[in-house]
């Protein structure tokens, strides 16, 4: 049977923009009730702007702070009665080689991409255990297959895939869906704004790794994939071909992925101010 979206209550992480603002727009189209968690107050107003008059939720939520998520999330069950799908969308990237990575860079890629799931989906799990939910954690190719120069951000989507496959287990029998997503570039421009291994945001050439997908169209087929209830979406033909490559024959696979990024880091860069 497929998932209603209409007039469910769907909380968005990272929803400040790129994949994050698509799905708002898809949710909203569909008659979803849409709180949009960011930490960046301007790129968060101006999304919910671009939404109404559907029923949007703009919230300041710093993923990292479990008191933070705790408390947006009681926002939403205070506002709507309950939240019905969680979208663990907020992430940041790296792009630096181990040897040459403070161990901060690290513990900061997986704060916001680990941890901020894990908090966001503790807050609200009680209410989507009772309400017979969904959850959707957005991976990455980089969470099942290896990606050189980003050590620790495949590091934190390899951890989502532990996390939630087996919190997948544990809700068995209690109408609970879980699914995970991975697609490989996407049009955001996340990937050209990167931690340096200091710690400073840098900004890269694009990746010269096929042609980055639309988030728009990843939004609907991630918003269909919750609908149709699966386990797992591997968005793209990049993704598709890295999933497959990775488990029937990894070596051929780790073999093209660092000649692919070898092409990478030989583009340059320069320094950049801009935020994550």
């Amino acid at each position: 049977m497929r998932r209603e979206i209409r007039d469910q209550v769907v909380v968005i992480t990272g929803a400040g923009g790129g994949i994050g603002g698509s799905l708002a727009r898809v949710f909203a189209q569909k008659g979803a009730k849409t709180a949009l968690l960011d930490l960046d107050p301007t790129r968060l107003e101006t999304v919910a702007e671009s939404l109404r008059p559907a029923q949007i939720l703009p919230l300041l939520c710093d993923v990292t702070d479990p008191t933070e998520c705790e408390r947006a999330i009681e926002t939403v069950i205070q506002t709507w009665g309950g939240v019905d799908i969680l979208i663990a969308n907020a992430g940041i990237s790296h792009r630096s080689l181990l040897r040459e990575t403070d161990l901060g860079v690290i513990r900061k890629v997986v704060e916001v991409n680990f941890f901020g799931a894990v908090h966001c989906t503790i807050a609200a799990l009680e209410s989507i255990t009772r309400r017979r939910g969904a959850i959707l954690a957005i991976s990455s190719v980089a969470g099942f297959a290896p990606l050189v120069g980003r050590t620790g951000y495949a590091a934190s989507k390899h951890a989502l895939h532990g996390f939630f496959d087996s919190l997948r287990a544990e809700l068995h029998g209690t109408g609970v869906d879980i699914t995970l997503a991975c697609p490989s570039f996407v049009d955001t421009g996340m990937d050209t704004r990167n931690l340096a291994g200091d710690g400073k945001t840098i900004r890269h050439a694009k990746q010269l790794i096929g042609k980055p997908s639309d988030p728009d169209k990843v939004a609907r087929q991630l918003v269909g994939a919750i609908e149709r209830r699966k386990r797992l979406q591997v968005v793209s033909w990049v993704s598709r071909i890295s999933f497959w490559l990775s488990r029937l024959t990894p070596t051929l696979y780790e073999r093209a992925m660092r000649r692919a990024q070898a092409k990478e880091s030989r583009a340059s860069s320069t320094p950049s101010p801009l935020r994550n």
